[in-house]
């Protein structure tokens, strides 16, 4: 892997614990942090020095804009998260004076870096960064549904007892409430998951495959009712995704990209399987979905463009 640069925008939970889960795998020579709260950014930054001892050589700075120059990759994690009460579109209406002020001077900086945005709601952030930064749509990258994904895979594996590595399945649409969990296209050692269940003598109808939705869908509320936050296995996910990106290894992975014509679907960020590489989205699969998943993937994409329609994103 090359020497590369990674800027992460944003030192919360998740922008410090996807700085660490970088450093630790040793993917990058140099990590910029950038913070509205500039301590907070040399805190973390400190705190990651002081396990050089421990990792592969990594220069970690804390810095302004201007510091994120010549970067290859620039992870957004900023932006203002949900109070109580409020819906996606409030939200994104506070982010998106946010983005427009950061991304094209992020862009002006590094205008070579393939940009990865995690900050929520991430499938219109993304259309948003893409918009913003007048960048070809390969190269503006959302982190998806990659989570959501390995969250399904895990739960799966503890139902079947399976390594969760050797499950290949997707959660594909909005990463969000109408998040799709593709059943159809469930493989276990070569066979699709109602063939597997019937070998492992389990029961596979529409309450099991409710109850493991519900389960993916539920796991991050869960987990910010009993801490406050979600961070490590987000991180992890980021850390996949720049390690696809920056080793230019053309993985599959459920990252939200803008479909074109895919699944009959167009002008809209979505998770789809996405083959990654190092020029960001080299393709996004249109996989094989049975009718009431196509259904659910349209209404997924509907729900998207409405409140993309009813923002003040202004373009």
């Amino acid at each position: 892997m090359k020497t590369s640069k990674v800027s992460i925008i944003g030192s919360g939970f998740v922008g410090s614990t996807t700085a660490f889960a970088i450093m630790d795998a040793g993917l990058v020579s140099d990590i910029v942090l950038v913070d509205i709260n500039r301590e907070k950014s040399e805190a973390e930054a400190m705190d990651l020095t002081h396990g050089a001892a421990f990792v592969k050589t990594v220069n970690i700075t804390a810095g302004l804009i201007d510091d994120t120059v010549n970067s290859d990759l620039i992870i957004i994690t900023a932006g203002i998260g949900p109070k109580p009460g409020e819906t996606r579109l409030d939200i994104l209406n506070k982010n998106i004076p946010i983005f427009k002020d950061i991304v094209p001077k992020l862009v002006q900086f590094s205008p070579n870096a393939l940009f990865l945005v995690v900050s929520n709601p991430v499938d219109i952030l993304t259309y948003i960064t893409y918009k913003f930064s007048g960048l070809p749509a390969h190269r503006v990258i959302g982190s998806g549904t990659v989570l959501d994904t390995s969250r399904f895979k895990s739960i799966l594996s503890k139902q079947f007892e399976v390594d969760a590595r050797n499950i290949h399945a997707y959660i594909i649409g909005e990463h969000g409430d109408s998040e799709i969990a593709a059943w159809s296209t469930i493989k276990i050692a070569g066979m699709g998951i109602e063939e597997y269940c019937k070998l492992d003598k389990l029961e596979f109808n529409e309450e099991f495959k409710e109850y493991i939705t519900d389960e993916v869908k539920h796991a991050a509320y869960e987990i910010i009712n009993r801490k406050g936050y979600t961070n490590y296995a987000v991180a992890l996910a980021v850390r996949r995704i720049t390690e696809a990106i920056l080793g230019d290894e053309q993985s599959i992975l459920t990252v939200s990209g803008l479909l074109d014509g895919e699944n009959n679907l167009h002008d809209v960020y979505m998770a789809m399987p996405c083959i990654v590489g190092r020029n960001g989205i080299r393709k996004i699969i249109p996989i094989p979905l049975s009718n009431d998943e196509s259904e659910k993937l349209n209404h997924s994409a509907n729900i998207l463009k409405d409140i993309i329609q009813k923002s003040d994103i202004n373009i």
